[in-house]
């Protein structure tokens, strides 16, 4: 009896040990959910949301680019895009070769399908290809029933409408690349297909023209797809970049420069707006949105006509004649000579044992500095430059733009080269000779300048000595285009007026007056006529040989070994605002072929912004005319690849039967 009592006291204690503990337990799984269902409630709510609901990142539109009328030059349009779901396709290789008789896919697509569908979820779609026509469209929307998995979806791509006009202005938009990726933090950067700007103003301004992303919440389930849309914030476009380019003027210059490998600017002397910048050949910047084929790609990059350079800021050419100016500015203001002073030219001139020849057989006999000018006597310029010494000529070369990039909202940009005796002892190891000062005086030898920067000088001579700086962006200004923008108070060179006005005195004569060397090219409608300077830059040196034998004329050398032909100007002269350069690559004579270019180029600009009450013939200009008002307003030389030239100095004849 004793042993079953024990027995009993034992089972009880441990059913009571047992229930206890089930009791504990009971009340920590009680605590547990009270915790988490009333402690942590509104913490697990969100959580369940979070799952539940995915934030999505939407592209903005692009802002468009606009030139300063208004005119777009870089737009957005629909982008039908053909995509595959690989689970809604029981072979996803018959679908691809069904798809294929309606559109291109080539094996490279295949490869990239293959590889994308493997890194995501079978129901996310894969884009096949983009940039479809509508013809394209609604041949795929037809055959829709034997295209499993494949359907049709609409988004944005970037379309340059006028193709290759501007297009180096422009540039281009591409996809993001891994440096892209690492260089920046923003998310829209990983968006697949995403494109951001890779040239020209597109990259520049790509930050403004990007926008901030909107964002999309929707809800999914437990696997990810997408059950419905719940909200969408649209983000911010980005903004409308209005440029200084009149999109007119711009075609025009592109027309008149043809099929030539050539480059023309034209700058409002006082504001610094480019009304046009033209480099040609072109290139279709549309084509590298799409993506190049190999080809295309090798037919653009390995033409000598460099279409993928912008030569108005990137190719460097020696300046030829129209560096004169500058050697003639710097013997003015260094007192080296006076305007009237005569330099006798007997058609050579001799140093040491080298003989230098100007340009005419015979020479122009004595000139004094608007004959210079007017003739761009070679002998006159020389003995003009060893008088002063390269150095002073040198500094106002960079006074005036030369020497040095000007900054220019577009990348890419070169700085041309104004040599030195600390230049050439630092890259050549040489001194620097007397014949170097002859040579460069000139505007051959080691100087080279693009033709912005030819540009802006001749602006700067034209504006009474202020340092214009050149720009692309523009803000909209109210009122009519015909009417100038006010300027901001540019600085003042230090320039003499009276200096200033016997250059352009000189370069009215180049135009205007029988015998100068561009007066074939002058203006003759009322109230235009423009001021110059032409010149004709050697590639190659001419030796002695082949002036005893006869130099063969330009158009009878191979293009290569041509000379590039050169022309600056300002109009009106009666009260100038504008400043041109024209640069033909191995187009011969400045006079004979960029001055007519220059001409038509400055005649359409006045007529286009011609106000009203045309004035009659300008006088020539004269030392004791104000200069023009402003409005109180507001290294080393590159070698011949891609349109930037540098050739050995020419010793013997720096110039040959051109005038400039």
């Amino acid at each position: 009896m004793s042993r079953d009592n024990d027995r009993a006291k034992i089972i009880g204690r441990r059913a009571l040990l047992l229930g206890g503990g089930k009791l504990a337990l009971l009340s920590a799984l009680a605590g547990r959910m009270y915790y988490l269902q009333v402690l942590e409630a509104d913490k697990y709510a969100t959580l369940a949301d979070e799952n539940r609901i995915n934030l999505r990142l939407l592209p903005p539109p692009r802002g468009r680019i606009l030139d300063r009328n208004g005119v777009p030059m870089a737009v957005n349009q629909q982008n039908y895009r053909v995509l595959i779901v690989s689970e809604q396709t029981d072979d996803l290789d018959d679908t691809l070769d069904s798809l294929s008789n309606i559109i291109p896919v080539t094996e490279h697509d295949r490869a990239r399908i293959a590889r994308e569908i493997k890194r995501r979820r079978s129901f996310v779609p894969v884009t096949v290809r983009e940039n479809l026509s509508w013809e394209d469209v609604a041949r795929i929307e037809i055959n829709t029933p034997d295209l499993p998995g494949v359907m049709i979806d609409v988004g944005q791509s970037r379309s340059y409408p006028l193709e290759g006009l501007g297009a180096h202005l422009l540039g281009y938009v591409s996809a993001v690349s891994e440096a892209d990726l690492q260089a920046s933090s923003d998310p829209l950067l990983e968006l697949p297909g995403f494109r951001i700007g890779k040239n020209g103003v597109e990259r520049v301004y790509d930050l403004a023209l990007r926008g901030k992303g909107g964002t999309s919440q929707v809800e999914v389930n437990a696997v990810g797809r997408t059950i419905r849309e719940l909200k969408r914030d649209e983000g911010e476009p980005g903004i409308d970049l209005n440029l200084t380019i009149d999109l007119d003027l711009q075609q025009f210059a592109a027309q008149r420069l043809g099929a030539e490998s050539a480059a023309a600017v034209v700058i409002d002397i006082h504001t610094g707006d480019i009304l046009v910048m033209a480099s040609t050949p072109s290139f279709d910047p549309n084509a590298f949105n799409r993506g190049l084929s190999s080809d295309e790609w090798r037919e653009l990059s390995s033409n000598p006509r460099s279409p993928l350079t912008n030569k108005a800021i990137a190719g460097q050419y020696p300046p030829g004649s129209t560096f004169k100016l500058m050697t003639a500015l710097a013997a003015l203001e260094s007192g080296t000579i006076t305007a009237d002073q005569r330099v006798l030219c007997p058609g050579q001139m001799s140093l040491g044992n080298i003989t230098f020849h100007c340009w005419k057989k015979g020479g122009h006999g004595a000139l004094d500095l608007q004959g210079g000018i007017k003739n761009s006597c070679d002998v006159y310029f020389w003995e003009i430059a060893r008088r002063t010494g390269f150095e002073r000529i040198a500094e106002m070369a960079k006074r005036f733009g030369l020497g040095a990039p000007l900054n220019l909202d577009l990348p890419g940009e070169r700085g041309g080269n104004i040599p030195n005796r600390a230049w050439k002892r630092a890259t050549m190891g040489q001194p620097w000779h007397p014949g170097d000062t002859l040579n460069n005086a000139i505007g051959q030898g080691q100087v080279l300048a693009t033709p912005l920067q030819l540009a802006v000088m001749c602006a700067r001579v034209a504006n009474g000595g202020y340092a214009v700086q050149p720009h692309l962006a523009r803000d909209l200004v109210e009122g009519s285009h015909d009417m100038p923008r006010p300027a901001p108070d540019w600085p003042d060179l230090g320039i003499s007026r009276q200096s200033l006005a016997q250059i352009r005195r000189g370069m009215f004569a180049v135009v205007n007056e029988p015998g100068g060397t561009a007066y074939g090219s002058r203006i003759k409608d009322d109230g235009m006529a423009m001021s110059g300077k032409s010149g004709s830059a050697q590639v190659r040196r001419i030796t002695m040989r082949e002036r005893d034998s006869g130099v063969k004329k330009n158009e009878d050398l191979p293009w290569k070994e041509r000379d590039h032909a050169l022309f600056i100007a300002y109009a009106p002269e009666s009260e100038p605002r504008y400043a041109c350069c024209v640069t033909v690559e191995h187009g011969g004579g400045g006079s004979s072929v960029a001055a007519p270019m220059c001409r038509d180029i400055l005649t359409e600009v006045q007529k286009r912004f011609q106000p009203r009450g045309v004035q009659g013939e300008p006088s020539p200009p004269t030392a004791a005319r104000p200069a023009p008002k402003k409005d109180s307003h507001w290294h080393q030389p590159a070698d011949d690849e891609g349109g930037h030239f540098h050739q050995d100095p020419i010793l013997d004849d720096p110039e040959d039967g051109d005038p400039g």
